[in-house]
């Protein structure tokens, strides 16, 4: 005949010998894994960074070669109108080329800095009559 074996109910159950050696393990698992997903979450929110200061950068471009092509046509400096709207929108128009009726333009935009990078995004435009 068995006897049966009766533990409390609801009580604190003793750990086995085997399970001793592996209590807070988990903790630090998971404590290394939270590190990671930051780092990970870090690195991907300096790349959307980047790549938002880009779009800013060629949309700057964009409408400054249009100003400069559209003050060339008036008979104005073109590269002056094209500068003034550039740092309306934020950027340094660092090039100006004026070739016949067009106009081309770059502008860079301050990028976000992260682990010692130190390049600013860069957006070139060409306008000119159609």
């Amino acid at each position: 005949m068995t006897v049966p074996v009766t533990r409390p109910v609801g009580g604190p159950v003793a750990p086995e010998r085997g399970d001793r050696g592996q209590r807070g393990a988990a903790t630090v698992l998971g404590v290394a894994l939270l590190g990671v997903l930051l780092l990970v979450a870090a690195a991907l929110g300096t790349v959307g960074a980047v790549f938002a200061a880009h779009r800013s950068a060629q949309a700057a471009a964009d409408l400054a070669a249009l100003a400069g092509a559209g003050a060339l046509q008036q008979g104005e400096d073109a590269c002056s109108a094209a500068a003034r709207v550039a740092g309306d929108n934020g950027a340094q128009a660092v090039r100006c080329t004026v070739t016949g009726a067009e106009v081309e333009v770059e502008a860079l935009v301050r990028g976000p800095r992260w682990l010692g990078r130190s390049a600013d995004p860069v957006g070139v435009a060409r306008a000119g009559p159609a």
